[in-house]
């Protein structure tokens, strides 16, 4: 399948999934989006570990505001800015957070506006030095979406997260690792293959317990505390039954390496 502003790859159970509009560094137009929603369900299907990046100087500058603004002004009576989340934008927010096997997000330069969010929705977190994140949402009279004002205070503290929203200003790659807001800073020449080769740790493992393992503490966010033991214990019962944990126990009793099947 062919694709106009993203390109898709799968390779060894890994599927890479990359912003590819240079002529706008890569923003997020509902074209694009319409594009990656599709590849992730292709993955979903295909993979045991998602990555997304970004082709080019920057990962994602943000939703592509030309033609919004220009659709924006043929509209009769009251326009509505977040018409687009609806229809686009959340949608690919919560598919990532259902998503049934880890994603890795690899930040070449700009991670800006709605493309934080989807940075910010990695389960695991990468960003080349020349990375930075920016909520610029206050420069043009609007207010974070895709999900910023929840994942931010949640990851880094309400403190930090007002800043960055208030202000508009670019969080450097080393301050958004000091601030916990990113896993590891790498080189940018190294920054595609650091994904790949923590990806090929994930896809190699048992599938259905990693999974489990996102969802829980995705939910541990928002769950009092006698719901998340709850929780983790019928995903137990759960991970209990499948093949992969019984070649686990195997491949420990017996002192080699475990070959997860994935199921």
């Amino acid at each position: 399948m062919s694709f106009d502003k993203i390109t898709y790859e799968t390779a060894d159970d890994i599927a890479t999934i990359a912003f590819n509009d240079p002529k706008t560094m890569n923003a997020a137009g509902l074209d694009t989006v319409e594009e990656m929603l599709l590849a992730m369900e292709l993955a979903a299907d295909s993979a045991r570990c998602t990555i997304i990046t970004g082709h080019g100087r920057g990962f994602c500058s943000g939703a592509n505001l030309a033609p919004d603004m220009t659709s924006a002004g043929r509209q009769k009576g009251k326009p509505d800015a977040g018409k687009a989340l609806d229809s686009h934008y959340n949608p690919l927010i919560k598919m990532m957070r259902t998503h049934p096997h880890p994603i890795i997000t690899a930040v070449n330069g700009a991670a800006a506006g709605v493309g934080c969010s989807i940075a910010l929705m990695g389960d695991f977190i990468l960003a080349g030095q020349s990375g930075y994140f920016l909520q610029a949402f206050r420069r043009i009279g609007l207010v974070p979406d895709g999900g910023s004002t929840y994942l931010l205070p949640h990851m880094i503290g309400r403190a930090r997260a007002m800043e960055m929203t208030l202000f508009g200003e670019k969080l450097p790659a080393e301050k958004a690792l000091e601030w916990g807001l990113v896993n590891r800073v790498v080189a940018d020449a190294d920054l595609l293959s650091e994904a790949q080769a923590y990806a090929r740790k994930l896809a190699d493992g048992p599938t259905q317990s990693l999974a489990m393992i996102r969802n829980l503490i995705w939910q541990a966010e928002d769950n009092d505390f006698d719901s998340q033991l709850q929780e983790e214990r019928f995903a137990q019962r759960t991970a209990g039954r499948q093949p992969d944990f019984r070649e686990g126990v195997m491949a420990f009793l017996e002192k080699r390496p475990a070959n997860f099947r994935g199921s």
